[in-house]
């Protein structure tokens, strides 16, 4: 049922309901209203010819009867249009209309009482008329019936008010209504042919004059846009599971390969015991890369999903101080310091920040130690300007000029390397995320790598890159913000996360 069609019949059967109520209320007034005025009536009426009831009273009392007929025919000329009647010690006089004797009246004082004598009824005033040598009662009455057809007229013509009521406010207010939902219906013509899967057409944002017509376009491409969103996040996922399967399929290969070739050799009868070990040595280092290669594209793929919701308040201290407890606790041997500047917060996501110092400590662990092998790394953490610096300092051989933004490529390692080549990557793609940056310079006096993340230190805001799993991150490692200058006196191969 349309709209306009049922505000008709709303209206249509209210303004009958209200009419009638309305008319019920007029009738209970004009009611009360034409007893009122009868009321008065009948007192003003009682109060001119108390004096003749009087002296009537009096020229009875006294037997003078051609007095008492002449103040009786006072008494019914000062009455007019009420009836009268006179009782006294001995005495009555009647006149005018009024009730049959039979009828009960009521006492003096009671004030005005409505009688009925068979099917008519009565107004009736008593009053108590006192005179020198004389005491009677007078009543005065007037006919109800007045009063009562004109609230019979009044209730007819509320009753003929409110049957054509019904139909002609009913049209009104369909007429009213398809007026009011004309815009409305624009709208659904205009929104009918639009399909969020086929095109990207969208409603206009011209504005109708309409208030809710207004804001239910305003939903309407509300919802759309969140439509197009998740559409777009969706697809994201499907890109995303597919590069995540088509990689792990391309780099999970060669070592599958190495690793049936192991087992075949592990099957020729008479193997050496030497070569035996050998052949299970390898197939574990295969094994361990196998296992660090699903997990790094596992954490690949989830920040390129991760939400904005993920994201609040981090203390970067915090987190340091447990990425280096976690690493002195893997490589005991290992010199790891760690500088942070308390209270030091950036909007984030947690996991991802530890992420990135994971790999950070990582990648120099594996790659940063010196010629004696030892590892000596120092982590900082501190504020400069709007943005939180955290660095990662080795003594190793360092990173050459040439090579610095390779590192950040997906599965770029050296041939010396037993690590999934995801790792600086993952660190390129957490400083995106949190609209960063990420650089390579030599250490502090010439020696070693240094890796500095800067993290500006206000926003929710997430970036428009999310394709780290799906593209390569060439463009993704950016220089930290002065600190790329200065070369590398070591040529050897980049570095790379675990």
């Amino acid at each position: 049922m349309k709209l306009s069609t049922r505000v008709g019949l709303a209206v249509g059967c209210t303004v009958p309901l209200l009419v009638l109520a309305s008319g019920w209320l007029l009738l209970h007034l004009v009611a009360r209203d034409l007893r009122g005025a009868g009321v008065e009536h009948l007192r003003q009426r009682a109060t001119a010819i108390a004096p003749d009831a009087r002296a009537l009273l009096r020229a009875s009392a006294n037997g003078r009867p051609r007095v008492a007929d002449v103040r009786e025919r006072q008494l019914f000329s000062a009455a007019l249009d009420v009836g009268v009647r006179v009782e006294g010690a001995g005495t009555s006089f009647s006149g005018g209309p009024r009730p049959g004797d039979s009828v009960r009246l009521p006492a003096p004082g009671a004030g005005v009482v409505t009688v009925r004598d068979g099917g008519r009824a009565w107004q009736v005033l008593a009053r108590q008329v006192r005179a020198v040598d004389a005491r009677g009662t007078l009543w005065v009455f007037a006919p109800d019936t007045a009063s009562r057809a004109q609230v019979r007229l009044v209730r007819r013509r509320v009753v003929l008010t409110a049957l054509p009521a019904a139909p002609l406010s009913g049209l009104l207010a369909w007429g009213a209504a398809s007026g009011a939902s004309a815009p409305l219906r624009r709208l659904t013509r205009r929104t009918a042919g639009l399909d969020p899967r086929t095109g990207g057409d969208r409603p206009g944002e011209e504005r109708t004059g309409v208030t809710e017509v207004d804001e239910l376009a305003a939903t309407l491409r509300t919802v759309l846009a969140r439509y197009d969103e998740q559409a777009a996040r969706t697809a994201e996922a499907l890109d995303t599971a597919r590069s995540f399967s088509s990689a792990a399929a391309h780099e999970l290969r060669t070592p599958l390969m190495s690793m049936g070739t192991n087992l075949d050799i592990l099957g020729f009868p008479g193997l050496p015991d030497a070569d035996r070990d050998e052949v299970l040595a390898d197939l574990r280092i295969e094994h361990a890369r196998l296992l660090g290669l699903l997990v790094m594209l596992r954490e690949l793929g989830r920040g390129d999903l991760v939400e904005a919701e993920t994201f609040a308040p981090v203390d970067l201290g915090d987190v340091a101080d447990a990425a280096v407890a976690e690493a002195r606790r893997r490589d005991r041997d290992a010199g790891i310091a760690l500088d942070a500047e308390p209270g030091l917060s950036v909007h984030g996501w947690e996991a991802g920040l530890r992420l990135l110092l994971d790999n950070l400590l990582g990648n120099a662990l594996a790659h940063g130690r010196d010629a004696t092998g030892a590892a000596r790394i120092r982590v900082s953490v501190w504020r400069a300007g709007n943005d939180a610096v955290l660095t990662v300092t080795d003594r190793g051989p360092g990173i050459a000029p040439e090579a610095r933004q390779r590192v950040f490529e997906r599965f770029r390692r050296g041939p010396d390397s037993a690590g999934s080549g995801l790792g600086l990557t993952l660190v390129a793609q957490q400083a995106a995320l949190h609209r960063g940056s990420v650089g390579v310079a030599d250490g502090p006096d010439g020696t070693g790598a240094r890796f500095e993340v800067r993290l500006p230190l206000g926003g929710p805001a997430l970036p428009g890159r999310r394709d780290w799993l799906i593209g390569t991150a060439a463009h993704g490692g950016t220089a930290a913000h002065g600190g790329t200058a200065g070369t590398n006196r070591s040529q050897g191969f980049p570095k790379e996360g675990s």
